[in-house]
């Protein structure tokens, strides 16, 4: 797995901390600093995610994907997936997540619990590589709510 991350200078109107990653399977991809007008030379302008945040949302990818497939593998008929995810953040440098709630919403026919329990968990515990990396300084926990499909 590659990936290229560029420093533009700037994205954009007040932002000298723009990047552009350019990923091994041809993506590209924009991130930004937040905005600090008290030291504009090393602030971005909100014009793109923080790294973090992408590394939180590549997590949120990464399980839903596994639970999906689980679900998928176990035949069961799943409509949709959706996790939320809230991360805490180390007051000091390197300020590393110290925990993350996923919260899913799975959408199906007659999906029994048990089974979107044990794709979480499967996910959590072996699956997702970025869950597995993280839970490394962070507490993850997790929750589900399983909605009925109607269509």
């Amino acid at each position: 797995m590659e990936c290229t991350v560029t420093w533009t200078g700037a994205l954009g109107a007040g932002s000298n901390m723009g990047f552009v990653a350019a990923t091994g399977s041809g993506h590209v991809l924009a991130m930004d600093g937040a905005a600090d007008p008290a030291h504009p030379e090393t602030s971005g302008a909100n014009l793109a995610p923080r790294p973090m945040e992408l590394l939180l949302a590549g997590t949120g990818g990464c399980t839903s994907y596994d639970v999906v497939m689980i679900l998928k593998r176990g035949r069961h008929d799943v409509r949709g997936c959706q996790v939320k995810l809230s991360a805490t953040r180390a007051d000091a440098d390197p300020k590393v997540f110290t925990s993350i709630h996923m919260h899913f919403v799975v959408r199906g026919r007659r999906i029994p619990a048990a089974a979107v329990e044990r794709a979480i968990a499967l996910s959590h515990e072996k699956y997702c590589s970025a869950s597995v990396m993280l839970g490394k300084t962070a507490q993850i926990t997790t929750s589900y709510e399983l909605i009925e499909a109607d269509d």
